[in-house]
């Protein structure tokens, strides 16, 4: 049994990662719904390095999740070599990175054209 499914067990032999996983995903969408009323009405930046997303133009955060693609594919290809999942988890946890990353990648495409054409 690899190390990671030792962290994770329970009683029972049961691999139980939920717990781990709510506390996170709760934090990010707060976090993630305070920055972005903090910074609506904030001006944009085009040039240069912003590590706040939030402070990026649509066009900077379409660049910025186009390069996501390759991180993803590591993350996902990690989670391969080091996981013992099935076949159908994979393919699961692949559709499903595959489509956050294609709908984060088309709807800053269509903010983007949308800002560009008010101008």
């Amino acid at each position: 049994m690899n190390l990671i499914a030792k962290f994770f067990l329970l009683r029972g032999g049961k691999l139980n990662i939920l717990p781990y996983i709510i506390g996170p995903v709760l934090t990010v969408l707060v976090v993630s719904t305070v920055m972005s009323i903090l910074y609506k009405d904030a001006e944009k930046k085009d040039k240069g390095f912003v590590l706040n997303y939030y402070r990026l133009t649509y066009r900077r955060r379409l660049i910025r999740a186009v390069w996501g693609v390759p991180i993803v594919s590591l993350l996902y290809l990690a989670l391969y070599w080091f996981s013992d999942l099935t076949s159908n988890e994979y393919k699961i946890i692949g559709i499903i990175f595959l489509s956050i990353v294609l709908l984060d990648i088309s709807y800053n495409y269509v903010k983007w054209k949308k800002n560009e054409k008010k101008r």
